[in-house]
């Protein structure tokens, strides 16, 4: 099992972080964890209280995100979002930060961009046929969606749970069920960017699960799950071509993934009955063709997130496989409720643009 990108101590220290018990780097960096959890509850009290600017944009807002680093699944969650707030008659616009971009300017995002200028989940989003915008503060991202497409009626922001500067009025936080919140200690002892109570606050709290997981539920929306689905294997450099699996098994076949929880794609191509050498890259890697020169190759599977950042040199051994996610409908009834009845009081914050916000 071949591995690329990440620091060794990196590596290390999250395998510590969902260790089942507690480890003695973990119990090291505790100290700092303390610092980091009062500076972290400082910065949302200058926001709660109005030391600092809190922007509330005229269409209702909702953010989807999580309290801990690393992927749980928020972007195929935006994205079936999207799609069933359209089938609901809305007409959803997305924002994101762009993770990985070489700047943090505001800028719309087309099919096909430049995952360097735009981010690679971003790109994924666009395929909705939604309006995305990406930008370091969201707030101004969603302005400028809003002023370049007047039909939308409501923000989808993608991640950005911690990013109080903007106002939402739903609050949705996805939470992987295969690694939970660790070792439930905040960053940099543990995964956590906020303490974990903080769950108890949002709308909606969304469990990733897998088919061997018990899915439990609420009824309500309040507590659901999502799952994702596989799709059909897709030809970066050929889309007509028809993706044959069954073929795809042993040393010459080449499974990467520069996400954050790479085991989970490597998991669903073992379900699929495939064996690949897996090669692990850092979360948001920037690929370059030489990354992937396996020369004895006959495929190389990865993830929809990094095959938008592979196109440029891909060959016709590149495959990839979308997932679509699953949205609980009564998670979309309650999405609905929250932002048709919070108009008002959206519409009474907008004076200068500020407070009182949902924090």
């Amino acid at each position: 099992m071949a591995s690329a990108g990440g620091s060794g101590f990196a590596q290390r220290l999250v395998r510590d972080w969902y260790h089942p018990h507690l480890t003695a780097l973990a119990a090291l960096l505790w100290p700092l964890s303390l610092v980091f959890g009062a500076l972290a509850a400082l910065r949302r009290i200058a926001y709660r209280r109005g030391w600092r600017r809190v922007e509330c944009l005229p269409v209702p807002v909702v953010v989807v995100g999580n309290i801990t680093v690393g992927g749980s699944g928020k972007t195929p969650f935006v994205t079936a979002l999207a799609h069933e707030l359209r089938a609901r008659g809305r007409h959803p616009g997305i924002v994101s930060r762009g993770y990985g971009r070489r700047d943090g300017d505001v800028r719309e995002v087309v099919p096909g961009a430049d995952s360097g200028e735009v981010g690679d989940e971003p790109l994924i989003l666009a395929e909705t046929g939604c309006p995305v915008f990406v930008g370091r503060d969201r707030a101004a991202a969603g302005r400028a969606l809003l002023a370049a497409h007047r039909s939308c009626d409501v923000i989808l922001c993608d991640d950005g749970l911690q990013h109080y500067r903007l106002a939402r009025d739903v609050e949705i936080a996805i939470v992987d069920a295969s690694r939970g919140v660790g070792n439930g200690l905040l960053l940099p002892a543990g995964p956590l960017r906020e303490p974990e109570a903080r769950l108890a606050t949002v709308d909606a709290v969304v469990h990733l699960v897998s088919g061997d997981v018990v899915r439990l539920g609420t009824g309500d929306g309040r507590s659901t799950y999502t799952t994702h689905e596989p799709q059909p294997w897709r030809n970066l450099a050929d889309p007509t071509r028809v993706a044959d699996p069954a073929a795809w098994s042993g040393p010459d076949v080449h499974a990467v993934a520069g996400i954050a929880h790479p085991q989970r794609f490597f998991a669903l191509l073992r379900a699929q009955g495939i064996t690949a050498v897996e090669h692990r890259f850092a979360d948001h890697h920037d690929y370059s063709a030489h990354d992937l020169a396996f020369e004895d190759a006959t495929a190389i599977l990865m993830t929809q997130k990094d095959a938008v950042k592979c196109v440029r040199f891909a060959d016709g051994r590149f495959w990839f496989l979308p997932v679509r996610a699953t949205v609980d409908a009564a998670l979309v009834d309650l999405v609905l409720e929250k932002i048709d009845g919070c108009q008002a009081a959206r519409v009474a914050r907008m004076p200068g643009n500020q407070g009182p916000a949902r924090l």
